[in-house]
This record gives C-alpha cells, sequence and structure tokens, in this order.
C-alpha cells in the first residue's frame, strides 16, 4: 500500500543537540500527525516481539536487564565500538521499523494532507528508508559549535565526550546539502517558532 497522492510525507531530522525533539513538539501542538521512529524502535524490541527475541540470539543475555528487558545502554556500548554489531543490530531493527512506520502512514494518510516522519538518522540512512517515499527532508540546523555546547550541558559531559558523539553522526553543516529545508535552531525557542511559522506557511 501506498499513501494518498494528497499526503505530502516530510522528514523531519537533525543532529545530536539541534533542537529536533522541540521542533518536533511544536509541529505536535499545532495539530499535525509526526510519526516518531525513536518511539516506534523501541516498541518493536519490546519483550515477546520478534526483533526482541533475535536480538537476545544475537548479542545473548548479556544484554538484558533483571527484569528481561533490553538493555539500550549496554547494547550501545556494544554497537558504538563495533561496526559489525552495530550493522546486525541495524538488519534486525530497521525493517520492522519501517514496515510500522509505513502501516502508520497508511492509516494516517486518510485524514492529514501532511505528515511528518520524526527520523534522527534519516540522512545517514536514507538508502535504508527509501520505501517512506519521503517528499521532503527538512533540516533542523544550528553550527557545531552550539550543538557541543548545548550537548555539554543537556548531558552534563565534558568538550571531549561531546565531541566524541557529535562524531558518530554525519556532520550538521554537511547534511545541510541533502535537505529541502532548513529550520534555523541557532537562537531561542520564540526565533524557533517564528521560524518555523514562515516554513510551515510556505511548504505545506
Amino acid at each position: 500500500m501506498t499513501p494518498s497522492n494528497k499526503t505530502k510525507i516530510i522528514g523531519l531530522t537533525g543532529g545530536i543537540a539541534t533542537g529536533k525533539s522541540t521542533v518536533s513538539a511544536i509541529l505536535k501542538c499545532k495539530g499535525f500527525k509526526v510519526i516518531d521512529a525513536d518511539i516506534i524502535a523501541r516498541e518493536v524490541v519490546e519483550i515477546g516481539k520478534s526483533a526482541y527475541n533475535d536480538i537476545v540470539s544475537a548479542f545473548g543475555r548479556q544484554i538484558l536487564n533483571e527484569d528481561l528487558t533490553i538493555n539500550r545502554s549496554k547494547l550501545g556500548d556494544i554497537i558504538f565500538h563495533d561496526s559489525e554489531s552495530r550493522n546486525k543490530l541495524n538488519s534486525i531493527v530497521h525493517p520492522r521499523v519501517t514496515k510500522e512506520i509505513l502501516r502508520q502512514i497508511n492509516k494516517y494518510s486518510k485524514n492529514n494532507n501532511v505528515i511528518f516522519l520524526d527520523i534522527p538518522l534519516l540522512i545517514e540512512q536514507k538508502e535504508k528508508l527509501k520505501d517512506l517515499l519521503i517528499d521532503e527532508i527538512w533540516l533542523v540546523y544550528t553550527s557545531q559549535e552550539i550543538q557541543i555546547k548545548r550537548l555539554i550541558k543537556r548531558d552534563n559531559i565534558d568538550f571531549d565526550k561531546a565531541s566524541v558523539k557529535i562524531r558518530t553522526q554525519i556532520p550538521i553543516d554537511e547534511k545541510r546539502k541533502y535537505a529541502d529545508v532548513i529550520i534555523d535552531n541557532t537562537n531561542d525557542i520564540s526565533a524557533l517558532k517564528k521560524t518555523l511559522d514562515i516554513i510551515i506557511q510556505k511548504n505545506t
């Protein structure tokens, strides 16, 4: 199934600490339907789901909490340092996330002219997500310098750790090349809301 031809599918993305979650929340408050890939990714690995069973088989029971849920921190430590493990996890989770996103697109396209897909690594995983038939990519942008400052404050970490986290993603300035719309979030929340109002009026 494909979504209604009248429904515009917009991929919303950004970088660490650029403010994508804030933009997503503002869009929801404005009445737009936002499908959150991170929420879906957590749901598909719940106990009893097929992805959960495959992950435990692949990585062992040492990644589980006492209540048998997956310890995301332990699993994250494994895949962060090992690209083969990261690819293995992605091969388990991504197809199921894509399938659920498509299901929700088809559900919500009946009553929505615009649907946003909140996908943190949309540009990094663009090729794997081509089945989502995204019409436009909106990038929440701020400079890498501001990213680092915000990340240090948000996660209570030092400069070096913040820099390492940011380097795991495509540099934010490079991501601009892939975006149809740039949402500038270098200033405060008030400025962001005004910027977003102008963009929504022009592009939806």
